[in-house]
Order: structure tokens, then sequence, then C-alpha cells
């Protein structure tokens, strides 16, 4: 089973999936409404509006397990993203990135390591992963930037 494969809600509740996102290049992140990393939203929207046409897209998973910052219902992030942010990329349902209640999805992703050789538990909100049409992944700390060079090449790189 792959990424693609495992069933997740979008974050109106609909069943979905990875699925659509196959033979594009994705970047997947656990996204906060109340963190210091929050406004990372912004150049991830960045990202989505200038790469959606090359098979493209940031795909969010909203996580309330670091210090409580993302307490609101789905109705309540999806009209913070979409008000304060302007967020058009998808957001999927709320989940767990750690512990017993992990998603697979971040089971699967977590087992990757980053530039300087970490792997395991996600560390904190926003942490990155870009998926590349290959389904190689690549991740990245949460306090890299969507303007980060290293991303930016990463994502490029992946589009070529």
């Amino acid at each position: 089973m792959t990424i693609y494969d495992i069933p997740v809600s979008t974050l109106s509740g609909e069943s979905s999936s990875l699925a659509s996102f196959k033979g594009e290049t994705i970047l997947i992140v656990n996204v906060a409404s109340k963190c210091g990393l929050t406004p990372q939203y912004e150049g991830l929207e960045a990202l989505q509006k200038k790469y959606e046409n090359q098979r493209f897209s940031v795909v969010g998973f909203p996580c309330n397990q670091f210090a409580g910052q993302e307490p609101g219902s789905a109705e309540e992030i999806q009209t913070f993203c979409s008000t304060t942010y302007g967020v058009t990329f998808p957001l999927f349902e709320k989940i767990d990135v750690n512990g017993e209640e992990q998603s697979p999805i971040y089971a699967e992703l977590e087992k990757v390591a980053d530039a300087e050789g970490y792997a395991g538990d996600i560390r904190w909100n926003f942490e990155k992963f870009l998926v590349n049409p290959d389904g190689v992944v690549t991740r990245f700390a949460p306090q890299v930037t969507p303007e980060d060079p290293a991303l930016v090449a990463a994502i490029e790189s992946a589009l070529s």
C-alpha cells in the first residue's frame, strides 16, 4: 500500500484519498491555525499558485497534537485558511501525525529522513514532505519556510 491508497477524508468530511495526485508532485504539510509558524500558509499558497499549472499541489492536513494549536472545527479551519491566507490548496480532515491514532499516511512519511538525518516522529506543525511523481519523498523540518531555496529547488527539480 502506498500513501495514494490510504483512505482519508476531506475537510468537509467526504471520503477520499491522495490517488488523484498520483504521478504529480505534492507537498504534504501538517498545518495549524494558532501556531507561530502559521504565517507559512502564505508561502504555501504562493507555491500553490506558482506551480499549480505544472501538476503540483500543496496538500494540508490540520493537526491539533502540538500545544493544541489547531482546536477549530472543520468549518472554522476552512474559514480561517480561506479568509486569512486565501488558501486554495486542498485541506483534508484533522488527523494525528504521531502516536496511537497516527494517520497511516504519516506512518509512511515519518520513515523518511530529512537533510540532517532526522527520521521518526513529526516534530511540530508545518513539517513538509515533498513527494515527486515517482513517489520519492523528501522531508523538510517545520522551520524550513516555503520560500527556502532548498525547498524551492527540490520542487523545481521534481517538476522538471
